[in-house]
């Protein structure tokens, strides 16, 4: 493979000895050059549940409270109401540092009263954004695509979940991949064109609890095509055959955007 081609996403380059890691991100060709970047955005869904007790703060007050704390801390982040769980909340927040879900995020949960709230387990979806290879506006894909969509006013339905693949498409030859992914992409592309569904893709290998290899984050202004472009795509060779492992499915509202800092 020549430098110009540029190296498959995750791929390590062969040679003698030891190999030349390479952890850009590729893009397509400007004035003549291929893109390259080392930068890429880290998203996190976190799900919570708000503890039934006459005692203690019900969801309304928990969420005026979780409101309060964000736009303190002067953090970017969106607030869904989840739509399976009357007293579920998720809370989606990004940084290209992914110290920032350490230092920033985790102490929004310190005040007496986001303290009762209990996170679900397995429910947390952490990734990074990653480039295809042909991305005309490399640096608008990868850092500021993703936050466009989740802060797009109207486009208040969302559906979040990972996924796995199994080892048998890692066996593949690259065309055979490419052709599945092809297919794959032409659908999503499909429902963007025409504003039914629009996706978030993070690569989340090595950081997710649950060994997955994808989180997929589908917004749009109406449910019904989130989960019919999902209904879709089992159709795909990838998913037909390929997938290992999907889900769990967070469906969710938006309750509150917040823009962070200028």
């Amino acid at each position: 493979m020549s430098n110009e081609e540029g190296p498959r996403h995750g791929e390590r380059p062969e040679g003698p000895g030891l190999p030349e890691i390479d952890v850009r991100e590729w893009g397509g060709k400007r004035d003549g050059e291929r893109q390259t970047m080392d930068r890429r955005l880290f998203m996190q869904l976190t799900v919570f549940d708000v503890p039934s007790h006459p005692e203690r703060p019900g969801p309304g007050d928990v969420l005026r409270h979780l409101g309060e704390a964000i736009e303190r801390a002067g953090i970017a982040a969106v607030v869904y109401a989840d739509a399976n769980a009357p007293s579920g909340l998720g809370l989606l927040t990004w940084s290209e540092d992914p110290r920032f879900f350490v230092d920033d995020v985790r102490p929004l949960f310190e005040g007496r009263v986001l303290r009762s709230l209990v996170q679900r387990t397995g429910w947390t979806m952490l990734g990074r954004t990653y480039s295809l290879g042909h991305e005309p506006d490399l640096e608008h894909a990868l850092l500021h695509r993703p936050i466009e969509h989740v802060q797009h006013d109207g486009w208040d339905w969302t559906v979040w979940y990972p996924l796995r693949r199994n080892g048998a498409f890692e066996k593949l030859d690259r065309p055979t991949q490419a052709s599945i992914l092809r297919e794959h992409a032409s659908i999503g592309m499909a429902y963007g064109k025409a504003d039914l569904a629009h996706d978030i893709r993070l690569a989340c290998h090595g950081i997710d609890a649950e060994d997955n290899e994808f989180v997929i984050g589908l917004v749009g202004k109406d449910l019904h095509p989130l989960s019919h472009v999902v209904q879709t795509m089992r159709k795909t060779r990838q998913t037909s055959e390929y997938i290992a492992k999907m889900g769990p499915f967070f469906v969710g509202r938006v309750l509150q955007r917040h823009g962070g800092r200028p």
